[in-house]
């Protein structure tokens, strides 16, 4: 039994990522601060260990990666807002913490490490298709810093020790940990909630990723050969799409959920955000034959019927769901 070690394991794709590599036949380890809880993690299967502890404990991720086969490195402070509370604290986790945590990986024995990028490393671009190839523009420390890491895993890798870097899309869809703060999942709640769908400015293209798409390319990635992944980068994006054309979408499908509510409004208000890139994802499909199934149209729906099945707060909702409002909450540092 292969035995995988998921940093940030209690987050938005960890949370539905553990349990899918339990189902798939691994060992799971997730290392996690847990500010989000951990109720709805896997708590109870001998195969599962959670480990509550800060990837800036050297020692703790030398514990918990002892005997690990692989890494999925999730971890880290999420997003632009979140980032912005403490910079200070953001450093620490999304930087500082990044290649200590590489190098004990390899000293350990790890023979693959899967780093989560992310695709805003981009910026602004007007290309029509941004490839991975595309100089990195970064807006922001966040982005900066994701994009930094990228060449401190890569000095690491050898014959030995396999390493892949992948810049997913801005994800979507439901999953154990909520998150509520991403652009589908927001639009999908306002609908749900409020009957009205707030569009921060609208021209902005945004690349799209349902989380279970994320998560069956994780598992992917734990199987595959050596030779198709190490030291490369990999875009994975499906729906590239303005923002504005992504409410029409969630309009349209939260109406076909809840056929006996009034027509949603959609209205306008400016944003200082001004990220807009359309990302290519072919190099995925073509070396590695990784293929999307999941729509965004799949993503409303799932969050709809959470809704419908009481897991997610048709009330105020959870401050668990928001990263800044939790992170503000405990005054986490």
């Amino acid at each position: 039994m292969e035995h995988v070690l998921i940093t940030g394991g209690a987050g938005y794709v960890g949370s539905l990522l553990c349990p899918q590599l339990l189902r798939a036949g691994y060992k799971v380890t997730a290392l996690d601060a847990c500010y989000f809880g951990d109720d709805f993690l896997p708590n109870d299967d001998p195969n599962f260990t959670l480990v509550k502890g800060d990837i800036r404990d050297s020692a703790a991720f030398e514990d918990a990666v002892k005997g690990v086969d692989m890494v999925i490195h999730l971890a880290c402070i999420s997003n632009d807002a979140s980032f912005q509370l403490d910079e200070r604290l953001s450093t620490t986790i999304n930087l500082d913490a990044f290649e200590p945590l590489v190098a004990a990986s390899k000293a350990a024995g790890v023979r693959r490490f899967i780093y989560a990028s992310t695709s805003s490393v981009y910026g602004v671009s007007d290309k029509p298709n941004v490839t991975e190839d595309h100089p990195l523009v970064p807006l922001t420390l966040y982005n900066d810093f994701k994009g930094r890491c990228e060449p401190q895993l890569f000095k690491y890798q050898d014959d030995t020790f396999t390493c892949v870097t992948i810049r997913p899309a801005t994800l979507c869809g439901y999953a154990p940990r909520q998150r509520l703060d991403l652009t589908v999942n927001i639009l999908t709640s306002h609908a749900v909630r409020n009957g009205k769908i707030t569009v921060f400015g609208g021209t902005q293209l945004r690349p799209n990723l349902h989380v279970r798409d994320m998560c069956n390319l994780y598992e992917t990635l734990l199987t595959i050969d050596d030779g198709k992944i190490a030291g490369k980068t990999f875009n994975c994006g499906f729906q590239n799409m303005s923002v504005m054309e992504l409410a029409e979408i969630v309009k349209a499908q939260v109406e076909k959920e809840f056929p006996d509510r009034p027509a949603i409004e959609i209205v306008t208000t400016p944003t200082d955000d001004i990220r807009s890139y359309h990302i290519n994802s072919d190099k995925i499909r073509r070396e590695l034959g990784f293929e999307p199934q999941f729509t965004i149209e799949d993503a409303v729906h799932d969050l709809c019927q959470a809704y419908k099945d009481g897991l997610l707060p048709l009330g105020e909702d959870e401050i668990r769901h928001h990263n800044v409002k939790t992170m503000m909450a405990l005054g986490v540092s």
